[in-house]
């Protein structure tokens, strides 16, 4: 009885040691050491630590763990526990995610994303949970524009350019290639050498990442043309997810949505400071008469039909066309 009654003590204490064992998220991201972006992920896991009585601690690696590619092989893997990445990275796992991103020249104005990203996002983050993973939350860094290592300002001057693309977007690669220019595709972390050696001659890039990665003082014209926007999300694996109370779900919920408030606002704000900054450093801004800027906007539509069902899903494409007409069919604001 007494050898029982040890074996039940033991075991109690076995149960309540690890129901006390904190969760330890592994959380990996492309934001620089140090960015506001950085700063604001681990304002965050701060929080998180906090809010759940030190359960939930959060452990940051800002561009020390590869491509996002690799990021999302890692956590599969179980390296990982949680990625802020952006679409390039989550089409990995669902393709309909590059509705958001992928469509040159489909949005007008980030108040146009705002509305689509507001009504789309929810049936992507089911399909990605139905994939093992949950989104916390979905966030933009504003517009992605061209920087290039001469003066270029035609849609047509650009098919006499090597232009980037990210390593692994093959369905991007294809269709730069069938409509005339010339891609090359590469991993981020090679781009600024790739441009001192020619390798390369233009990219698509928002202004914070041409500063903090010095692809200005290489590439230093860019067009004044916003081509897309740059939309990412924050994910954690569904397992870690699940295996967490409701309370501490809740508590990681509210501070993931506050994060992605000041991911929005900051990206947005920080992309203005950021063309200033370079302008002082000598960036060149490439502004474009109405009717260059009429030449893009018609490439862009040239370039969509082939995007729908390549790079993004007939369905997500056709629901985005949908949701832009229905708001620039609202009356106008007073």
């Amino acid at each position: 009885m007494r050898f029982l009654t040890r074996i039940l003590f033991f075991a109690a204490l076995t149960t309540q040691a690890t129901a006390q064992a904190p969760v330890r998220i592994r959380l990996g991201t492309l934001a620089p050491q140090g960015s506001s972006y950085h700063r604001i992920l681990q304002e965050m896991g701060e929080k998180w630590r906090t809010a759940t009585n030190g359960q939930v601690q959060l452990t940051i690696y800002a561009g020390t763990m590869g491509s996002e590619l690799e990021l999302l092989r890692r956590m599969r893997a179980g390296q990982l526990q949680a990625a802020a990445v952006t679409t390039t990275g989550i089409v990995s796992v669902d393709p309909g995610a590059a509705a958001l991103q992928s469509m040159p020249m489909m949005f007008r104005t980030l108040d146009e994303l705002d509305y689509v990203k507001a009504k789309v996002t929810p049936t992507l983050d089911k399909r990605l949970e139905d994939k093992g993973f949950k989104v916390l939350f979905w966030a933009d860094a504003g517009w992605v524009h061209y920087f290039s290592r001469e003066k270029v300002e035609r849609p047509a001057d650009f098919k006499k350019l090597k232009i980037f693309v990210t390593a692994g977007e093959t369905e991007q690669f294809d269709l730069m290639k069938s409509a005339g220019y010339n891609p090359v595709a590469l991993e981020w972390a090679s781009v600024l050498t790739s441009l001192q050696t020619k390798m390369i001659d233009a990219m698509p890039i928002i202004p914070y990442y041409a500063l903090a990665t010095q692809v200005y003082t290489v590439a230093s014209y860019m067009l004044d043309v916003n081509w897309l926007p740059l939309v990412g999300a924050l994910i954690i694996n569904k397992k870690t997810w699940d295996a967490m109370s409701p309370a501490t779900q809740a508590a990681m919920t509210a501070a993931s949505v506050e994060a992605s408030k000041q991911f929005q606002a900051r990206g947005r704000q920080e992309s203005d400071e950021s063309v200033a900054a370079m302008k002082k450093r000598g960036l060149n801004v490439v502004k474009l008469s109405p009717a260059v800027q009429a030449e893009w906007r018609t490439t862009g539509e040239q370039l969509n039909p082939k995007v729908r069902g390549t790079v993004v899903p007939a369905d997500m494409f056709d629901e985005v066309v949908r949701l832009l007409a229905e708001y620039r069919s609202r009356p106008a604001k007073p």
